[in-house]
């Protein structure tokens, strides 16, 4: 009688765009126009059992059944039909011996002198408690940079706090010594920071010039919305003085684009006007946006309602995104702008981010945190600068987060592009980190359908733009 054939649904997605059909292929994030014949063998399988041959009789009249068996060939090749073989259904143990680790996050200070009230930080302090991290530490994580992942062509610094220009002496440090080792080993080493702008100075911009050290703003938008949040310890709103420091950033500093990071809060989802006050009004080359659900203090998470409000605007900005690639311009909103590169790349996630893998955060007192947003958290530390990485701690908590099957991840459309979601997203809110970001499911689905309908448009009538606009700024990152 033959082996039934049947579509494996867990690995197909398909999307209308402008009433032309695609498929989205989970596992490898690709895209593609199936054409007729894969059409009518999806269509004709879904419809009812089919053996190899009765699909073949079934589509006669239509296609020669040596086309047929060859599409059905591919099909099954790609894992989007099965013929009886096993399909893996989530991914397998994950063993590292040696972890690729290419970025540290120095925790440069504790302190900040601001205190934005919805700062996630658990070892924030006020500037005159500050814990400052030393040149010993900093250079005992780049020399554990090192030993842990030898022999890499490039690596990568990011100086963080609390903010980081608080100690500026110890950046400078830093980056003396880095430039020189990593020089002697002919490796490319990349510095970048996060920083509230308000220390900036013009000799500070130029240093920071002179060494090509990426920088982002954390900015909320224009002054009503900046203001209510990103205060000073004294309760004063900042707006002022940071558009003040920006306007002067961007004169002066042009090794690379300067992005800015926006914290949507509880009342807060008009995305198109903070993006067009700082795209237009105070240029910035990129706004980013990320919304706080799950928060220490409730009273600043976005209602469920709001956090939809925030998604549909999001789709909204993403026409205007749209409408200026096929005009082959960018406009600079990065959160789409990295999902299409994502679509683009063929990226493929096990794990949502690089934290624990090719990236850790290194505290005031050299120990290694998953990432930045777990220092001073209670999550365990995983070894310190001294004696490297707790290899064996790392895969086992990576290995809780990739047991898709168990989350009910492995049968999502968008597994390879979330993995999951954030670790300290979820830790936030439902105090595990390896959970899923389940409140973020069904807006993420939404969100992903929305870039690959932007994503085809733009590479039916603009392909070009692809490589002129997300190749470079991928090249940066």
């Amino acid at each position: 009688m033959g082996t039934s054939l049947n579509i494996v649904e867990n690995n197909l997605h398909e999307v209308a765009v402008q009433g032309r059909p695609y498929l989205f292929h989970i596992p490898s994030t690709s895209l593609f126009e199936p054409g007729d014949l894969v059409g009518d063998i999806i269509g004709t399988l879904r419809g009812g059992e089919h053996t190899l041959h009765s699909l073949c009789d079934s589509l006669a009249g239509r296609y020669p059944a040596e086309d047929v068996s060859g599409a059905l060939g591919e099909l099954q090749t790609l894992q989007l039909v099965a013929g009886g073989e096993a399909v893996a259904e989530h991914s397998p143990p994950l063993e590292l011996e040696n972890f690729p680790l290419t970025t540290v996050v120095l925790n440069v200070n504790t302190a900040c002198n601001l205190a934005c009230t919805y700062c996630y930080k658990e070892d924030l302090d006020v500037p005159s408690a500050g814990k400052k991290m030393s040149f010993e530490t900093a250079r005992d994580a780049l020399e554990m940079l090192l030993a842990e992942s030898p022999d890499q062509p490039r690596y990568n610094i990011v100086f963080f706090g609390g903010e980081p220009l608080s100690n500026l002496p110890l950046l400078k440090q830093v980056v003396t010594y880095a430039e020189e080792r990593f020089r002697d080993l002919d490796a490319r080493i990349d510095f970048s920071l996060t920083t509230n702008a308000t220390l900036l100075t013009e000799r500070t911009v130029d240093y920071l010039n002179e060494h090509n050290i990426g920088i982002a703003v954390s900015m909320d938008g224009p002054a009503a919305y900046h203001d209510r949040n990103r205060i000073t310890v004294g309760g004063k709103g900042t707006y002022a003085t940071v558009a003040r420091k920006v306007e002067m950033l961007l004169s002066r500093y042009t090794a690379r684009p300067v992005g800015a990071r926006v914290t949507l809060t509880r009342g807060i989802t008009d995305i198109d006007s903070i993006w067009d006050h700082l795209f237009n009004t105070l240029g910035f080359a990129e706004v980013g946006f990320a919304p706080v659900t799950s928060g220490d203090i409730a009273s600043y998470n976005l209602e469920p309602e709001e956090l939809v409000e925030v998604f549909a605007n999001m789709k909204k900005l993403g026409e205007k995104y749209l409408d200026a690639a096929l005009q082959d311009r960018s406009i600079g909103f990065s959160n789409l702008h990295q999902l299409l590169t994502d679509i683009h790349e063929g990226t493929k996630k096990a794990l949502p981010c690089g934290a624990g893998v090719g990236m850790v955060a290194i505290d005031h007192e050299g120990d290694v945190n998953l990432c930045h947003r777990f220092t001073g958290s209670e999550l365990p530390r995983f070894g310190d600068v001294s004696s490297g990485l707790d290899k064996d701690g790392l895969n086992h908590f990576l290995n809780q987060r990739m047991e898709q099957k168990e989350h009910g991840c492995n049968s999502c459309r968008i597994r390879n592009l979330c993995a999951g979601g954030c670790y300290h997203e979820s830790y936030a809110r439902y105090g595990d980190p390896v959970k899923p970001t389940w409140h973020y499911c069904d807006l993420m689905r939404d969100w992903v359908d929305f870039g690959i309908s932007v994503y085809t448009r733009i590479l039916a009538d603009n392909p070009g733009f692809f490589n002129r606009y997300l190749s470079p700024r991928s090249a940066q990152s």
